[in-house]
């Protein structure tokens, strides 16, 4: 039942992750980001079936290159998300079409590794599944929070056309 709910939170999160990706969202560094990589994270390390009993140095390669294809995906993802700062100082990002790329890499890279581990009969459970998109999570998150950080505060509100107008005052009248 374990696989069956790891597999039933991955889906979730994935397609939370991924519809809300591509619209605009506040970024800010006070708010928990770190929260849902690490609820993530414990759900996977609570499974007893993380690395194949028969094959353990197999399976921890096979855990490894998962967990760094995590990084790059979550990295890749972070610096192609673009970035602004709006004129109360609130920092947005949405992501890009080269994000969903790197998403999709990421995913196809996977699904790769579990190609060879089905090829060398490692049986790998969903955690190790689970752990991935965890730390996917928390490097761009980190990343993201790292950037918003980075830019520069916009100094007031953006001009607009004719503010630069001098406007006489009417006189009132009696």
């Amino acid at each position: 039942m374990s696989g069956l709910v790891n597999v039933l939170v991955m889906v979730a999160v994935a397609v939370l992750v991924i519809a809300r990706q591509f619209t605009a969202r506040r970024v800010s560094a006070d708010r928990r980001w770190w929260l849902v990589p690490v609820i993530l994270t414990v759900m996977a390390l609570r499974s007893p079936g993380l690395l194949d009993a028969h094959h353990r140095a197999g399976s921890v390669v096979l855990l490894a290159a998962e967990l760094l294809i995590a990084v790059a995906t979550g990295a890749g993802w972070a610096w192609t998300t673009r970035m602004w700062v709006e004129t109360d100082g609130t920092v947005w990002s949405k992501s890009t079409k080269a994000s969903g790329a790197a998403w999709a890499a990421g995913v196809a890279l996977r699904l790769g590794l579990i190609g060879v581990g089905l090829l060398v009969g490692i049986h790998q459970n969903s955690s190790a599944l689970l752990l991935g998109l965890a730390c996917t999570l928390l490097v761009r998150s980190a990343i993201l929070v790292k950037r918003a950080q980075s830019l520069p505060p916009v100094a007031g509100p953006a001009a607009a056309y004719g503010d630069d107008i001098i406007r006489q005052a009417r006189k009132e009248r009696v």
